[in-house]
This record gives C-alpha cells, structure tokens and sequence, in this order.
C-alpha cells in the first residue's frame, strides 16, 4: 500500500515586495499544466481562496509504481515555478525502505526535503493493531 497527503500553499515569492503583475496567473497556468500531466487517480484540488492559491493532494494505490517520483516531481516543479510556496507531503510505502513510518517530505523556497515522522509513526501499533501472532 503506498498512501499520500500533500498540501501547499503557492505564492510567487518569498519577498516581501509585491510580485509582478500577472506573475501569478501565469505560475497558476504552469502547475495547472503539471496537474495535467498527472492524470485521473486521486484528489487533485487547486483552488484560489481569498486570493492566495492551495493545492491539495490525496491518493492510496495499492503500491508505490513510481507515484513518489511523480508527487516528488510535482512538489520540485512547483518550488521551481513559484519559488515562495510552501508545503508537505506525507507519504506511507509499506513496501518501500521505511515499512512502518511516514514519510514528510517539505517544500519551502523551491527545495524539497524529506524528514522523519513523529506524529503517526510508527504506523504499527500507533495506526494499526499488531498482526496476531500465527499459531
């Protein structure tokens, strides 16, 4: 099982200057055409509230199949295109090099890190009971 949740928060910036004008809907068109690329698996939200744009995404394939590299990508690609946006990407492979933990994996200034989880990790017995012993 391979799960994510992943939210940020886009602004063209991170100066304390006003932008350009017409800077920010032209960053809105290029991770409108990245979200494109994507597909139709999953929640996919990109929203403009009270100004300021909020991606959001979700999804739970049964396995990893190259999804890290692509919401990694995403993540990337948007720090590139709008270099003051922000965010995290929690992510659970239980197939993959840390079977019982989250993953966070944080956008800030057009870099992306990943970082241990301490909040629900580790998965098993925090999320889930422990499998029975077999008899």
């Amino acid at each position: 099982m391979f799960e994510y949740h992943g939210w940020v928060t886009i602004r063209e910036t991170a100066g304390v200057e006003d932008a350009p004008d017409g800077l920010l809907e032209q960053q809105l068109g290029e991770i409108r055409a990245c979200l494109a690329e994507l597909g139709d698996y999953g929640l996919v939200d990109l929203r403009v509230m009270n100004g300021t744009p909020f991606l959001h995404l979700a999804g739970a394939p049964n396995h990893d199949g190259g999804w890290r590299g692509v919401l990694l990508g995403l993540f990337e690609r948007v720090g590139r295109i709008a270099p003051g946006s922000y965010g995290l990407l929690h992510v659970w492979d239980d197939e993959g090099v840390h079977p019982n933990a989250f993953r966070v994996f944080r956008l800030v200034r057009g870099e992306v890190s990943e970082h241990a989880d301490a909040l629900l990790s580790p998965a098993v017995p925090t999320l889930e009971d422990p499998w029975p012993e077999l008899r």
